[in-house]
């Protein structure tokens, strides 16, 4: 059992800063260099955690561990996904995809490409939002899939013979009735703020968000690890 430091404590002007000891079975600090050490073997040497993206790493490592203690003092709900917001090239897909061995097999996510959904339905149509909506449970059972639908924002308005149907919006607004109703978790990242996204996806889906997602954000000095 390891106890790690609040790091939400307060301080004031006239005493040290006041912290709460949270108990976890967890070694964080291992973690997070197993986790590195597991990037360079995915992604090459270079792979390497930013100590400016180390909250987001903890907040993270809590909630795929379902470690209720950590997660609670960093502001998670467990019932709920994750939404996963940063600027271009801060591994927001990199660390979803490291996370994922790290899951019971049912909290397992599926990364999926929202562009790639978006060319899905250019070719098959309606059936591709049951596909990730209402039939997105594993066969013969009432458990629900966990998806993570990458780089939300960046998939292109399509047609299909002649109808236009913003896809991503049409599938959130599914998977928020299925998480009232089944508890299905879904996960988000996206490059777009708050704003932009109410412009793409509008006001209905952003509130319904506000319900079902953890918000995670990036530092807004985080490197672009591309270059």
């Amino acid at each position: 059992m390891t106890n790690i430091p609040n790091q939400h404590a307060e301080q004031d002007d006239s005493t040290p800063m006041k912290t709460k000891t949270i108990r976890t079975p967890y070694d964080y600090h291992l973690l997070v260099q197993q986790l590195e050490e597991h990037g360079k073997t995915v992604y090459g040497p270079a792979f390497k955690i930013e100590e400016i993206d180390r909250p987001v790493v903890l907040k993270l490592l809590a909630y795929f561990l379902q470690d209720e203690e950590v997660a609670q003092s960093e502001g998670l709900d467990l019932r709920k996904g994750v939404f996963l917001t940063g600027k271009i090239g801060c591994g927001k897909t990199s660390l979803i995809t490291l996370m994922r061995p790290l899951s019971a097999d049912a909290y397992m996510p599926h990364m999926v490409s929202c562009r790639e959904i978006s060319f899905e339905f250019s070719k098959i149509g309606y059936d591709i939002i049951s596909r990730y909506s209402r039939n997105a449970f594993f066969p013969y059972t009432d458990t629900p899939r966990v998806h993570c639908f990458d780089d939300l924002g960046v998939e292109q308005p399509v047609n299909h013979w002649g109808n236009s149907c913003n896809v991503m919006a049409e599938i959130l607004l599914s998977r928020y009735d299925l998480w009232i109703s089944n508890q299905m978790i879904t996960h988000v990242t996206t490059n777009l703020n708050s704003q932009e996204l109410e412009e793409t996806y509008g006001n209905r889906l952003r509130s319904r968000m506000r319900g079902m997602f953890n918000l995670i954000a990036f530092n807004s000095d985080s490197i672009d690890k591309r270059i």
